[in-house]
């Protein structure tokens, strides 16, 4: 495999613009990308932490460890810059969508240059299966505005991003698929004649289904656990209305497939039924032995849409669970997204991280299923001594009838 690659700054910018191509038998090209990021890197020093920002310079280079896959490997981008730092980024793709299934940086404390008076000498590298970068195939991922990756002690911040994975041609797809940031959000105000109606709101499908789902980790073990129904809230443009519409839909569980990956801090479950990919990540607190989903990514190519539809947010805090348990919440509960998604979510039952014989641990119940066991039993109480006041009253109002008419 050759390897050919151009690298340019950009001018009045703090970033750099990485662009490189991986070229396979000297004649197909399976990756390109044009990128500026940089890195916000938390690092100990003798009295505690320092932190430093780290562009991705022009001197990056593609590092050996790229490849174009084949044979069960996926394909790799990997940018190698600096004293033995480095940005990787591996592809998976579906029937229907790539994407970036791993992102990995690679940083070395002993760079004094860039990480001065550090007290560690030693090569961190951060791993994440949370991103936000995904496509319809044969079209080029673009997202100009900043997206950030949360890691344990970096944030990585993507710009002026455009890149393609599992290329058909040497060139970069002019068809793309325009990440959620990039696409304006505009309310119209109705305009209603006397002589019209407004369109109705859509109706709802009825609850869905639950349906049952789990993940086997690298060690042939279940190591994610998931039974919930969901329902999809949607707004999008549609082609044959000519104007935005709002749809629920429920995900069908027979006809529903599930793949994912799990490690020791981050869990993501993949959910796709036909054109539409839902994709859960859930991230484990070490600190407090706490887990919760942080990210949630609807992507579809659905024959309606003008533009392939991707619907990403990284920063969520839902279903929150304990290291060894499993977290519950039979009540619905509606987990915001974005302006133009959201996920309701019926019956869940789900485990992401310390699965044992396949089994759900213990119930972490969420506080709306609580209340709802606790309303009958105040009401019940209330009802009870309600009772037993009446009763008091009744044996005392007695009690002093019967002392008015004492025998003589």
């Amino acid at each position: 495999m050759d390897l050919v690659f151009k690298l340019w700054s950009i001018k009045d910018r703090y970033l750099c613009v990485f662009c490189c191509r991986l070229v396979k038998d000297g004649n197909s090209t399976c990756i390109k990308a044009q990128l500026s990021a940089n890195f916000s890197i938390t690092y100990p020093v003798t009295n505690g932490t320092n932190t430093v920002t780290v562009p991705l310079p022009s001197s990056a280079k593609v590092g050996s460890g790229s490849s174009c896959g084949g044979a069960g490997v996926s394909p790799e981008l990997l940018a190698v810059f600096g004293e033995g730092h480095s940005l990787g980024l591996v592809f998976s793709h579906n029937q229907l969508l790539y994407q970036v299934a791993n992102l990995s940086l690679s940083y070395n404390l002993s760079d004094s240059a860039i990480f001065p008076r550090s007290s560690s000498k030693d090569v961190i590298t951060m791993v994440t299966n949370t991103s936000e970068i995904s496509a319809q195939l044969n079209t080029t991922y673009r997202c100009l505005s900043a997206t950030i990756v949360h890691l344990e002690a970096v944030n990585i911040t993507f710009f002026d991003v455009r890149m393609e994975a599992y290329m058909s041609s040497a060139n970069l797809s002019t068809d793309e698929t325009v990440c959620s940031a990039d696409q304006p959000t505009t309310t119209v105000a109705p305009t209603i004649s006397p002589r019209t109606t407004p369109s109705p709101s859509p109706v709802p499908p009825g609850n869905p289904e639950p349906g049952n789902y789990s993940i086997i980790g690298t060690n042939g073990t279940v190591c994610l656990l998931a039974r919930m129904g969901l329902q999809l809230n949607v707004t999008y443009y549609s082609k044959s209305q000519n104007k935005t519409v709002q749809s629920i839909m429920n995900l069908e569980p027979n006809n529903t497939s599930a793949s994912g990956s799990c490690d020791s801090t981050a869990a993501t479950l993949l959910l796709t039924e036909g054109l539409t990919n839902l994709s859960f990540t859930f991230t484990l607190n070490t600190t407090t032995s706490k887990y919760y989903l942080s990210a949630l990514n609807l992507s579809a190519a659905w024959p309606d849409l003008t533009v392939s539809l991707i619907i990403s947010n990284s920063t969520l805090d839902y279903l929150q669970g304990t290291l060894g348990h499993s977290y519950m919440c039979s009540t619905e509960q509606i987990i915001f997204v974005s302006n133009n998604f959201s996920l309701n979510t019926f019956k869940v039952w789900v485990q992401p991280f310390g699965v044992k014989d396949n089994q759900y641990g213990s119930a972490d119940v969420c506080s709306m299923d609580q209340e709802s066991v606790l309303i009958p039993i105040i009401v019940g109480a209330a009802l009870a001594g309600l009772v037993v006041i009446v009763l008091i009253a009744y044996l005392i109002g007695r009690r002093r009838s019967h002392a008015g008419y004492q025998t003589i």
